[in-house]
């Protein structure tokens, strides 16, 4: 290495979930540049973000603190970060770094960067109908590249990709990649209960196109997105080693949350405490300091990202992180306190819920009314019911009652450490409504993503806030 510290080129890929990628054993070959980067670096099989959607899982990513340490669990956060964190780019400029993020303007997670760039991340070509984002990213992100590797500062370079994140509409052929059937067959129904759901039809129909029958159609179109994506991410690490820059520079490529497809009632979008929403992917490449080709067993979480990446980077902060150091699980020296085996779960996003993960059981608590109409209650044995399907709270109440309280004294414990109320109990304007739901009902009538434009101007209205200095009510 040279005699300049390392550099930091950060993926944060949004709504990317680590069970469609082809290096997590996904069936189809959506990730090949990312598995060949894997095979250089380390790969964390168990990786998850407990607390969903972006604006809390990119503040845990980027602080090393979990919930009750930021202090950040709704979508829309209301004000900006608190002061008694620091972000990870606060702590590489302060250590001679220069700072960019690309594409997250606006989020109060994003703090602290010297140089903030967007590009298009949204809204489709007006010739194609389609969104080439991850093209658009590296139109902005290679010559920023060029700029920051020509100082004689180290850099950190954030990259926030959107191409996993709705509206799926990736460029040919990666449309039709992964299908090859009709997918406006009127004999397929399938579509009928997605643009049934009152509170993201429209918004879903806006995209998609109300004439599309099959729901596997639209799966495709995730996946095609995440295919397409790492061709050109492809593009980055190629420009990377053209430069000479490719042994200086430590990779991170990670994910806010996952995505639910078809699954739960939740469609194609990321709220819901299951599995689809939480696993999350974990990669790591690092020349002469990290080993080729190794793959972690372990349980890791989003807030384990900050401690790691700063020792990697051999950064002393004097920070009591929430999350771990990984490095020791890297090296073969953890013990098993290293073990991480229990997550407390949070969702504030169209629903306020909370819970507490284990090996063998998921336990979901409802804080009002969702607009699902889900029970208050859900228990799932992951060992028998992988995929969530079969609510076994009513059979086994012993289990909820020892989950409960496991969930209760972990929450108690935080409390009292933090000197702070939990978040997903005083964050009471969770839906922009500025009301409490007091029915399924209630809720299903008062929450409308409405079309792909609404959407878009809702970041935009959270960017201006930001960059006007106004409380920021983000949106992911």
């Amino acid at each position: 290495m040279s005699a300049k510290k390392p550099n930091l080129l950060f993926f944060g890929i949004d709504s990317l979930r680590r069970d469609h990628m082809s290096g997590y054993g996904y069936s189809r070959l959506t990730t090949p540049y990312i598995d060949k980067l894997a095979s250089q670096g380390v790969l964390f099989e168990q990786h998850f973000s407990p607390s969903i959607p972006t604006t809390p899982a990119y503040a845990s990513m980027l602080t090393g603190m979990d919930v009750f340490g930021t202090d950040v669990v709704a979508l829309r956060h209301e004000g900006p970060l608190g002061g008694h964190v620091q972000t990870l780019a606060e702590v590489l400029e302060a250590n001679g770094y220069n700072t960019t993020c690309i594409g997250f303007t606006g989020n109060p997670s994003s703090r602290g960067f010297q140089t903030y760039l967007n590009y298009e991340s949204w809204m489709p070509d007006e010739a194609t109908g389609r969104a080439p984002k991850a093209e658009n990213l590296n139109d902005v992100a290679i010559p920023e590249l060029e700029r920051l590797a020509a100082d004689d500062k180290p850099f950190f370079l954030f990259l926030r990709h959107m191409d996993p994140h709705s509206p799926y509409l990736p460029p040919q052929p990666y449309e039709r990649m992964f299908y090859g059937k009709d997918e406006k067959d009127p004999a397929n129904t399938s579509m009928e209960p997605v643009y049934g759901f009152k509170p993201f039809g429209d918004f879903l129909k806006s995209w998609i196109g109300e004439d599309v029958t099959d729901h596997a159609y639209v799966t495709a179109q995730y996946d095609g997105s995440i295919a397409y994506m790492d061709v050109c991410i492809q593009n980055l690490f190629a420009k990377l080693a053209d430069m000479g820059l490719e042994e200086d520079t430590l990779i991170v490529i990670t994910s806010d949350h996952g995505e639910t497809l078809y699954e739960h009632d939740c469609y194609f979008d990321h709220h819901g405490l299951y599995d689809a929403t939480l696993v999350v992917p974990l990669i790591l490449k690092f020349p002469g300091r990290l080993p080729a080709g190794k793959r972690i067993p372990s349980v890791s979480v989003i807030s384990d990202i900050m401690p790691t990446v700063l020792d990697l980077l051999k950064i002393e902060t004097g920070t009591q992180y929430d999350g771990r150091n990984l490095n020791a699980l890297i090296d073969g020296t953890a013990s098993p306190a290293d073990e991480l085996t229990e997550l407390y779960i949070t969702e504030c996003t169209w629903m306020r819920k909370h819970g507490w993960r284990t090996p063998e059981w998921k336990l979901i608590c409802a804080l009002e009314p969702d607009f699902h109409f889900k029970p208050e209650i859900e228990l799932y044995n992951l060992i028998r019911d992988p995929e969530e399907n079969v609510n076994v709270a009513d059979q086994e109440p012993e289990v909820v009652a020892l989950l409960l309280k496991r969930m209760n004294d972990h929450i108690a414990k935080r409390e009292e450490q933090v000197n702070r109320v939990n978040p997903i109990f005083t964050n009471t304007n969770w839906n922009g409504n500025h009301k409490f739901f007091a029915s399924s009902q209630e809720a299903y009538d008062s929450l409308y993503i409405g079309s792909i434009i609404n959407a878009r101007k809702l970041q935009q209205k959270a960017q201006e806030q930001e960059e006007a200095k106004e409380p920021v009510e983000s949106n992911d």
